[in-house]
C-alpha cells in the first residue's frame, strides 16, 4: 500500500524564507493601495497605509535575519517592492493632493523623485562593506526610501493633523520633494541602528517607549508622525558628525597599523 503523499507549497527546510517575503508582499499591497485612496480624495488612510507600509519594511528584514531566512530572492524582492511602495505611492499621493497645481512642472517634480529612489536603491544593492568597517552599517549612504517617502508627505500630515499654527506647508510640497530626492542618492550618512546593541537592563523601558509609541500613533497618529519626521531631520546632522568622528577614528587606526607595519 502506498503511503500518503503530504502536499507541500515548498520544501520544509526552506519554509522560514516565506515569512520575511509575505511580509514584504504586504508592503507592496499596502503601498499600491494607498494609490487608490488618493485617487478617491481619502488622504488620512493613503498616509495610514504607507505608514504600514514602512513598519512592514523595518519588520521583513529584521525578522530575515533572526529566523536565518535571509536570501538573494528576498533582497531583490524587497528592493523593487521599496520602489513601488516608497518611490512612487508617496509622490503619486502628493501629486493627487498638490503637486497636479503646478502643472507639467508638479509631474516633473515627481519623476525627479521616483527616479532619484530607483537610484538610491539601486546603489543600496550594490552597497557593501569590508570586514574592518562593520562600523558602516550603523549608517546608510544617503536617505533611505520609507524615511524619504514619509518625510515627502509631511506637508500634508501637518495638514491632516489637528495642529493649528496657522502656517500654509502646501507651498513647501514641492521644494521639500526636491530636497529629499537629493537626499536619496546624496552621500550623506543617515541614521542606521543595524547593528546597535541593547543592553538586557534597558529591555523593559525599550519596551515601555515603544508601547507610548504605539498608543501615541493609535490616539494621535498624524502628530505622532509629524514629530517623528522632525525628530528624523534633526539626526540627520547628528549623524554626520558621529559618522565623520568614527570615521577619523577608523583612519587613524589604519594609519597606526600601517606605521607598526614598517616598523
Amino acid at each position: 500500500m502506498e503511503q500518503n503523499k503530504k502536499f507541500k507549497l515548498v520544501s520544509s527546510k526552506k519554509t522560514r524564507y516565506l515569512l520575511p517575503n509575505i511580509l514584504t508582499l504586504a508592503g507592496v499591497c499596502l503601498g499600491i493601495s494607498s494609490i487608490k485612496f488618493s485617487i478617491d480624495g481619502n488622504f488620512n488612510l493613503a498616509v495610514i497605509l504607507i505608514l504600514f507600509a514602512s513598519i512592514l519594511d523595518a519588520l521583513d528584514g529584521r525578522i530575515a535575519r533572526l529566523i536565518k531566512g535571509t536570501s538573494d530572492f528576498g533582497k531583490e524582492l524587497d528592493s523593487l517592492t521599496d520602489f513601488v511602495s516608497f518611490g512612487i505611492a508617496p509622490v503619486l499621493i502628493l501629486y493627487f493632493w498638490e503637486l497636479n497645481n503646478y502643472g507639467k512642472l508638479g509631474w516633473a517634480i515627481a519623476l525627479i523623485y521616483s527616479v532619484c529612489c530607483v537610484l538610491r536603491l539601486a546603489r543600496f544593492n550594490l552597497t557593501k562593506f569590508e570586514n574592518d568597517q562593520e562600523w558602516k552599517n550603523n549608517f546608510f549612504e544617503g536617505m533611505p526610501s520609507p524615511a524619504g517617502g514619509l518625510l515627502i508627505l509631511m506637508p500634508l500630515i501637518y495638514e491632516l493633523s489637528d495642529l493649528n499654527l496657522n502656517i500654509d506647508l502646501r507651498v513647501f510640497t514641492p521644494y521639500l520633494t526636491i530636497i529629499i530626492a537629493l537626499l536619496l542618492v546624496s552621500k550623506v550618512p543617515t541614521p542606521s541602528l543595524k547593528k546597535i546593541s541593547i543592553s538586557s537592563n534597558i529591555t523593559i523601558f525599550l519596551l515601555l517607549t515603544a508601547g507610548m509609541i504605539f498608543i501615541a500613533l493609535l490616539f494621535y497618529t498624524f502628530e505622532t508622525l509629524l514629530a517623528f519626521s522632525i525628530l528624523y531631520l534633526i539626526s540627520i546632522p547628528i549623524s554626520f558628525l558621529i559618522f565623520k568622528k568614527q570615521q577619523k577614528k577608523y583612519s587613524q587606526k589604519i594609519s597606526d597599523d600601517d606605521h607598526e607595519d614598517i616598523l
